[in-house]
């Protein structure tokens, strides 16, 4: 069928054959309660030359592939075989490099992940406190002072953390994961987390990245997305509002096709440019891709 450029901002690659990278997630023992059992996608590989393969003939027009070595001495060593793949296959456009935003040698991190021209954003993977930690924070306000993205997977009862933050740092655009990472699907969480979006979204520096919603919804439909999806929309604007896979970590639920094609689906009362929009275009001007 037709569709739309699609602008993927959320996929992961991944060799454990290279010497100098971890991932730890894929590790035989590794385990995620969420998921399940996802040894289906404990592969040796799943690089950038699998990907284009899988999605040749879905119309994607750029790519962002965010941080997939987990445990990685050096977090740089990912962003440098990411930038051969990128001069190699042409994928990924942008990249969303791992760096601890409380490191003394921060910005010595940092500007090591600006010497490949990949480089996009930051995302600093935990679940501690650290939206009330002062070192975090000015991490954070570096990002925008070198012009880096920061995507972050707060958890819903951190809205106004993350809302004080934004609106402390307007420089730096705060995208927030996976439509903010909805964790259950029953009424009363619905009413929590649509709370937050608003909340978060009341900020002008943040965006949200719809992206992920088959690692707790595993045999999802177009309809139980709608009311997650659309929030999101409603919430942040359709200028501040795009989509992303979770590829290959959602192939466990569907296949890329079905994935774009629900996207398609609920969005298609919007106008066309605004649809575009979300589609491809919000994302393109955020990633600079």
């Amino acid at each position: 069928m037709d569709r739309l450029p699609f602008t993927d901002t959320h996929v992961h690659f991944y060799d454990r054959r290279e010497p100098a990278l971890t991932y730890s997630w894929l590790e035989p023992e590794a385990e995620d309660p969420e998921l399940g059992d996802y040894s289906a996608i404990k592969a040796t590989r799943y690089a950038a030359e699998d990907f284009v393969s899988e999605t040749r003939f879905q119309n994607v027009e750029r790519v962002i592939h965010m941080q997939a070595a987990i445990g990685t001495a050096d977090p740089v060593e990912e962003t440098r075989w990411l930038q051969a793949a990128s001069e190699r296959v042409g994928v990924p456009h942008g990249i969303v490099a791992y760096a601890d935003l409380t490191a003394a040698d921060l910005r010595a991190t940092l500007d090591r992940h600006l010497a490949f021209p990949a480089v996009r954003g930051i995302r600093d993977f935990r679940y501690d406190d650290y939206l009330t930690d002062p070192a975090w924070e000015a991490g954070f306000g570096l990002l925008g002072e070198l012009g880096l993205v920061c995507c972050d997977d707060p958890a819903i009862e951190q809205a106004h953390e993350v809302r004080r933050i934004a609106d402390a740092h307007p420089g730096t655009t705060f995208c927030l994961d996976h439509a903010y990472f909805p964790h259950q699907r029953d009424d009363e969480y619905f009413a929590a987390w649509s709370a937050a979006v608003r909340t978060a979204a009341a900020a002008p520096s943040t965006v949200i990245k719809i992206s992920g919603l088959g690692q707790i919804d595993h045999t999802w439909t177009v309809e139980s997305l709608r009311r997650w999806v659309l929030t999101c929309i409603e919430a942040f604007g359709v200028d501040r509002t795009f989509f992303g896979t979770n590829w290959p970590v959602d192939r466990l639920f569907s296949s890329y096709g079905d994935v774009l094609d629900a996207y398609a689906d609920l969005i298609s009362e919007f106008t066309p440019d605004e649809q575009a929009a979300m589609f491809s275009g919000n994302a393109r001007r955020v990633f600079r891709v």
